[in-house]
């Protein structure tokens, strides 16, 4: 179990992953020494998994993004989609789901056109169905979680 004061600095990391170490203890009341250790523990015991740079996806040449369900033809064949479909680097992330679909991926890819050559990539590699949903509009994305 976390401890409060651990909760709040991954509170605090999760919102600005480039928060100073001083202003990282100034918020949440310990000195520098204590946070800065405080931090590589949170790093070594895997609660903290790593800093990321987030991008704008219009900006870098992604502006479509969609979800794609999908479901195997051959429901007793092995469950390895993930591994099958890893190179795929327009998969942004891959959710095991419970319902009528054995996954949902999200991606990102630079127009209708290369969704549609992502499609046939994905049921290639994985011999799958898929069902797609592109989003139109994102009111908000990435949000750190909500640490009690």
């Amino acid at each position: 179990m976390v401890e409060e004061i651990d909760r709040r600095i991954a509170s605090l990391l999760s919102r600005n992953g480039r928060m100073s170490f001083t202003e990282l203890a100034r918020q949440a009341g310990l000195s520098v020494s204590a946070v800065h250790q405080r931090v590589r523990r949170l790093e070594a015991e895997g609660v903290i998994t790593g800093y990321v740079a987030l991008c704008d996806p219009e900006i870098i040449g992604l502006p479509l993004t969609a979800f794609i369900s999908i479901k195997p033809f051959d429901a007793a064949a092995p469950d390895d989609l993930p591994e099958r479909l890893r190179h795929l680097t327009a998969i942004e992330a891959c959710h095991s789901v419970a319902g009528d679909e054995n996954y949902i991926l999200k991606v990102r890819v630079a127009s209708p056109a290369a969704l549609e050559e992502l499609l046939q990539q994905i049921r290639g590699a994985a011999n799958v169905s898929t069902r797609t949903t592109v989003v139109l509009s994102t009111p908000f994305e990435n949000r750190p979680p909500a640490i009690p």
